[in-house]
């Protein structure tokens, strides 16, 4: 059906004339009932349901659809709004568009255009003149009127996944329609629910504004194609110069409005020269992990736009109260403050100053910090997040000194404040002052444990093992706080208590007696955090007592460990990073156990990189209590792969060729260790 729309003609006389065949007319009416029904309105030709119906049927798959989409679509309008506000409220409602009349629409046959687009996209093309054709024809179809497109659900998906296909001239061309004349309707684009993301994908092509300048210079021989490219070249430059404008002069309302604030931070992500990862559907909001770093691809960006960047920072500053406050426009600052931290170093430490020197002119309580309140605040915490963790020296030792110092337990135990505090203890690692912060946090490590922030307590020994001078006493600060310190006879129950987070009494269900033993039990209630607490302590230069305790442990417990989830992270670390000596000692305890470990999931895992680490008398040893069960590890889901990496078939058929391969790969591992060293 869309190849009919898809010649080179010219597609609007086909439409003219197709609009003639009660065919389309039919679809045309389906196509209007739905969008009247996605307005919250009746049905519009209420009196041609049965026929269409009857009549679409018997003709193909694609009215089905379209109709079965449209109904769905209604039904969820009339449910909830179209932008989620309520029945009657939103762009799609009666009084949703501006000035109070209803938001305009593409046309039926327009929309069904734009689902055959897309679906001819998802075949591909084979020839790049067919996609060049393909692409240039859509775009005539597109101007005059490219907002409607935009703000089309339908037309946003195909133009989302049409602007790659396109040139950056052609891409400059779409946001120069966007953008109106004045670029003053950027606004009303980016802050729709559709808009938003075309204006997105616009401006992802920022990066290739010199790609057919660059791949056409073999080729151009005349002056006037090198006009014509730099001109291309300049129109995407020129469009987000005038989007770049448009944001500084409405910036509170970008940065407030929940699809606006997308829009700027991929603007500013272009300013400073970067592209950031794309939104895909499929990313749950809210659901983010605050220690993972954002990847970003960096390009050579326009000169301007480095002169925009700081502009556009300063419009930021001025509207830091909105910023502060609100959770969405707080985003657009803390995406500032990382892109300006690699880039414009000097950029970021003006902006983290005025910002800390904002929070802390406001009035509050005497004698109270107003940085303590924001710290508390959900949305502002965010922002104090970044800002700590891009801070430099001076910031930091101003910031403990006149704003923190005597607070930091108190912030620690709180569920909102503790995350800036271990932004502060990472951020401090290197400095004198991260000793009084690691004083005064270590003072009430029992607290903080009691109140379940384990991040506090991780981040604290992270930075400990990089720093030798306070490990002992981290160390030791434990021990009390598991109460495992007194007698000297517990210290071989460390490892069991940090793994599940528990005291020594809670543990072995017994009270503190001077003197006593604990009772056996078997190693069980390991959890995430304990497992990152000890990673963390296996990190220190002195870890006798976490060895010690792991050899105390019996070969039961040594499968449990290297099976469970989080455990199998803790056991390795400890062999792999022991001496050949120390790695022995602990093989010894895991005999009997490799074929259970081979077995399973993490032990497998585990199971290899001993493998990777050991000696070859020590694979020997591994190899030879794994070949008898060859009928097992081969059909096994996870051992298959064990008995195929480990080349077990050759240690059975050719035992000294396998010696002397394990003996060559063993001497190559070293030296590319000795090598990274």
């Amino acid at each position: 059906m869309h190849i009919v729309f898809l010649q080179t003609e010219d597609t609007s006389t086909q439409v003219n004339k197709l609009r003639w065949c009660p065919y389309f007319k039919m679809l045309a009416k389906m196509e209007e009932n739905n969008q009247w029904r996605e307005a919250g309105l009746k049905r519009k030709y209420p009196e041609d349901r049965g026929r269409m119906r009857g009549e679409v049927s018997g003709r193909g798959g694609a009215g089905e659809r379209g109709e079965d989409e449209g109904r769905n679509r209604g039904r969820e309008a009339g449910e909830r709004g179209e932008d989620g506000e309520g029945k009657r409220g939103g762009a799609g409602g009666r009084g949703g568009g501006e000035g109070g009349g209803a938001k305009k629409r593409l046309d039926a046959l327009s929309v069904g255009y734009f689902r055959r687009v897309g679906e001819r996209l998802s075949e591909g093309f084979t020839e790049d003149e067919e996609k060049v054709l393909f692409v240039e024809n859509v775009l005539t179809e597109v101007k005059g009127q490219a907002a409607l497109v935009a703000m089309d659900v339908t037309g946003s998906v195909t133009l989302q996944r049409l602007l790659p296909l396109a040139s950056p001239g052609q891409v400059g061309e779409v946001l120069a329609e966007l953008g109106g004349e004045s670029g003053s309707d950027f606004k009303t684009v980016s802050c729709d629910k559709c808009g938003g993301h075309v204006l997105e994908s616009a401006l992802r092509q920022m990066p290739r504004w010199r790609e057919k300048s660059s791949s056409e210079e073999k080729t151009a021989t005349t002056e006037g194609d090198s006009e014509t490219e730099e001109g291309d070249c300049g129109i995407l430059e020129a469009q987000v110069l005038s989007l770049c404008h448009v944001v500084m002069e409405h910036c509170a309302e970008f940065i407030r409005h929940t699809h606006g604030s997308h829009v700027a931070r991929t603007l500013i992500h272009l300013l400073a020269g970067c592209l950031g990862p794309a939104r895909t559907d499929t990313a749950r909001p809210g659901v983010k992990d605050r220690n993972v770093t954002t990847q970003l691809t960096y390009f050579e960006a326009p000169t301007s736009f480095w002169w925009e960047l700081k502009t556009l920072s300063t419009s930021l500053m001025d509207n830091v109260n909105v910023c502060v406050t609100d959770a969405v426009a707080s985003t657009v600052f803390q995406t500032m403050l990382t892109v300006c931290h690699r880039n414009r170093p000097k950029l970021c430490k003006l902006l983290t100053k005025g910002i800390v020197e904002y929070l802390t002119s406001l009035s509050s309580a005497p004698g109270v910090s107003p940085l303590l309140v924001f710290l508390k605040d959900q949305a502002s915490s965010r922002l104090i997040e970044i800002v700590l963790q891009l801070s430099h020296k001076a910031l930091l030792r101003d910031l403990y000194k006149n704003h923190l110092q005597g607070q930091l337990v108190t912030l620690a135990i709180h569920p909102i404040a503790n995350f800036p505090i271990q932004r502060l203890t990472a951020a401090s690692t290197n400095y004198k002052v991260f000793l009084k912060v690691f004083d005064e946090l270590a003072e009430g490590l029992e607290a903080i444990l009691a109140a379940g922030h384990m991040g506090v307590i991780v981040q604290l020994t992270d930075s400990c093992a990089e720093r030798e001078d306070k490990q002992g006493e981290m160390m030791q600060r434990l021990l009390n706080a598991f109460h495992c310190a007194e007698p000297a006879s517990r210290h071989t129950a460390c490892l069991p208590l940090f793994l599940s987070l528990l005291t020594h009494e809670v543990y072995y269900s017994s009270e503190a007696v001077e003197g006593n033993t604990q009772t056996e039990r078997p190693l069980s209630s390991i959890c995430y955090h304990g497992s990152r607490l000890v990673q963390s302590l296996a990190k220190f230069k002195d870890r006798s007592l976490l060895l010690n305790s792991l050899r105390s442990l019996t070969p039961a417990d040594h499968l449990t460990l290297g099976t469970d989830q989080s455990g199998s992270h803790v056991l390795q670390l400890l062999v792999t990073s022991s001496s050949d000596k120390g790695r022995g000692k602990i093989l010894r305890r895991l005999e009997g156990q490799y074929v259970q470990m081979a077995c399973s999931r993490y032990g497998s895992r585990v199971l290899e990189a001993v493998w990777n680490s050991a000696t070859v008398p020590q694979r020997q040893s591994i190899a030879k209590e794994l070949v008898p069960c060859e009928t097992q590890l081969r059909s096994g889901q996870f051992s298959r792969h064990v008995w195929a990496k480990f080349a077990l078939t050759h240690f059975v058929k050719r035992k000294a060729q396998w010696q002397e391969v394990q003996t060559g790969e063993s001497k190559k591992r070293k030296l590319f260790s000795d090598i990274l060293e």
